[in-house]
């Protein structure tokens, strides 16, 4: 059975890591995707993976986009819609990390974490909240962080983006529930990413001592519980936080 067949999909940061283990993983149930990435190089690979998982009749793209950019994010939205009519499902995953603390941390720092990660969500759904109230049907499934929830040293610009993630998140659901549009939210827990590769040896056994499952998790996990969120298994559920982290925020 495929959970996603003929959904429309977005996958903002889907050339790399979480999002696009989500994009494989969407086109695997049967959805049509598009990934917004940074990268070129990283966007035809995708697009190449995508490709080798297709079905007849899937449609699959891979576009360069800045998603803290507001008039780029409604090009590339204004050009799928009339490309393929609607949108079903928006994951907003983009995200990056500036960490340092809060003293010696730079504006610009501040600006680009808070643009990508936080600003990003806002232009994305604003381009879709008209066409999914015409439509009365929608998923948006934002990717926050346990981090959000918790806080972390050094982190103040990236908590306070995923902590408004959340925020946005439940404010949303209400302003969409009637119309029968879900909003939800996804918080990973420590996944084996690029972003966690960058850890010592002794920060990550750290880390293990915090994770009640004894290990971190990995991108395929928080895409199970997209294709949760995207498909008609969640359809009465919104405005919910679900933490993907071993145990780790209880």
């Amino acid at each position: 059975m495929l959970l996603l067949k003929g959904k429309k999909t977005i996958v903002t940061g889907g050339t790399s890591g979480i999002g696009r283990e989500i994009a494989l993983r969407f086109a695997k149930e049967g959805a049509h995707v598009a990934v917004f990435g940074t990268s070129v190089e990283r966007a035809e690979q995708v697009l190449e993976a995508l490709n080798q998982h297709k079905m007849e009749g899937q449609l699959f793209s891979a576009h360069v986009v800045n998603v803290s950019d507001k008039k780029a994010v409604e090009e590339a939205i204004q050009n799928l819609l009339a490309e393929w009519g609607s949108i079903d499902v928006l994951v907003n995953n983009a995200g990056i990390t500036r960490d340092n603390l809060l003293m010696k941390m730079s504006e610009e720092d501040w600006d680009a974490v808070i643009d990508t990660n936080l600003k990003s969500v806002y232009n994305a759904c604003q381009a879709l909240v008209r066409p999914m109230i015409k439509a009365r049907s929608g998923k948006v499934i934002n990717i926050s962080s346990v981090v959000g929830l918790t806080g972390n040293a050094g982190q103040a610009n990236y908590a306070a983006s995923k902590a408004g993630m959340i925020g946005f998140t439940k404010a949303l659901a209400q302003e969409l529930a009637a119309r029968n549009i879900c909003v939800n939210c996804i918080a990973p827990g420590f996944i084996k990413t690029r972003m966690t590769d960058v850890l010592t040896d002794a920060n990550k056994e750290g880390l293990m001592k915090k994770i009640p499952m004894g290990r971190m998790g990995n991108p395929e996990d928080i895409a199970d519980a997209a294709v949760f969120f995207a498909s008609d298994l969640s359809k009465y559920i919104t405005g919910q936080v679900l933490t993907v982290d071993g145990g780790m925020v209880m």
